[in-house]
């Protein structure tokens, strides 16, 4: 069967994998649809994933059709039925796992990063880790993994209806974010440099919009919040200048939650995590309620996926697309590759 895969750095090639076996039991088959290109796939593409495998199939965000299943698979898991993957795993015994925090596991594989993923043409998983998306497309199921962990990071947060959250970061992971604290009732405000992006992102539940780039963020801030500052600011870029600005910028006794890697050392006025009496939290993965939560607000019918979608292409034109994608790096939500 066809795989695309990732050989080194800015290479990519189809390779020719052997046909999956029957499933096993408490295994089932899936027949990919779309598989997409996320963040850390880009990364890998231009060296920069350190947790990644060399070489790699990547794909971890998936819109699947289950083929057939093994033994002792339990019966609401059914052939002919659209899912989507949990594609992380968990050991059971760090510190994580036996504080019931499963996502955040000390020795976590992730299809696609520290293991080979899900773009081929079929793939096989243990029952646990499919989640059902029957009444979803297998184009709207792709989308769930990368929205379920800005969902996650919103549950994280705690955040409420009386709350004023900003999301810094207007990707598809901070569209997530931006989704679940409007839904919860909060008073949203974007985040990014792109004029674009931030219009999508007051369509998806955004009360005000901020340029970055273009406009001083304290001045509008203070002018949206009274002075006091979002109660809560999410981080979903992971640069020095976002990370700093959200510290900066959180009210007193507000709460940080971090999504993004920064990839260098970030210096800070640690003063005012004393000062402020801030939570500063980390927010990795997603949980199945947060899968759940997403594919729940999918069912609605409200999300703009073919705005979320910037491209679907065919395993033969990965490569052109990824060089494309490293050269317009802003611009870029979601790519799916079509295994159709």
């Amino acid at each position: 069967m066809k795989a695309i895969q990732i050989t080194h750095t800015q290479e990519l090639n189809i390779i020719e994998l052997p046909e999956c076996p029957a499933p096993a039991a408490g295994e089932v088959l899936l027949k990919l649809s779309y598989v997409s290109f996320c963040g850390s796939d880009i990364n890998t593409f231009m060296g920069r994933n350190t947790m990644a495998l060399n070489p790699v199939i990547p794909g971890h965000e998936i819109g699947a059709i289950i083929e057939a299943v093994g033994a002792d698979v339990p019966s609401n898991l059914r052939p002919g039925m659209v899912v989507t993957c949990n594609p992380y795993t968990n050991c059971g015994n760090c510190a994580s796992c036996r504080n019931g925090r499963v996502n955040a596991c000390q020795h976590n594989e992730t299809l696609g990063v520290q293991r080979d993923g899900a773009m081929r043409e079929h793939i096989i998983l243990p029952w646990q880790k499919i989640i059902p998306a029957s009444t979803l497309t297998t184009k709207e199921a792709a989308l769930v993994e990368p929205m379920s962990v800005g969902f996650h990071a919103v549950d994280r947060s705690q955040v409420t209806d009386i709350d004023t959250v900003m999301v810094i970061g207007c990707g598809m992971v901070g569209m997530g974010a931006i989704v679940r604290a409007a839904l919860r009732g909060a008073t949203v405000i974007a985040a990014d440099i792109d004029d674009d992006k931030l219009a999508l992102a007051k369509e998806m539940g955004a009360t005000h919009t901020i340029n970055t780039k273009a406009e001083d963020v304290h001045s509008r801030l203070s002018d949206i919040t009274y002075s006091f500052g979002p109660d809560v600011i999410i981080e979903a870029v992971g640069s020095v200048p976002t990370y700093q600005m959200a510290i900066n910028e959180v009210s007193f006794t507000g709460r940080v939650t971090c999504i993004g890697y920064a990839k260098s050392e970030v210096s800070f006025q640690t003063k005012y995590f004393v000062q402020k009496e801030l939570d500063i939290r980390g927010s990795r993965n997603a949980n199945p309620s947060d899968f759940r939560a997403v594919i729940r607000y999918m069912e609605r019918h409200t999300c703009p996926v073919d705005r979320l979608i910037t491209k679907i292409v065919k395993p033969e034109e990965a490569l052109e697309t990824m060089q494309w994608w490293s050269q317009n790096p802003g611009k870029v939500f979601r790519i799916l590759a079509d295994f159709n």
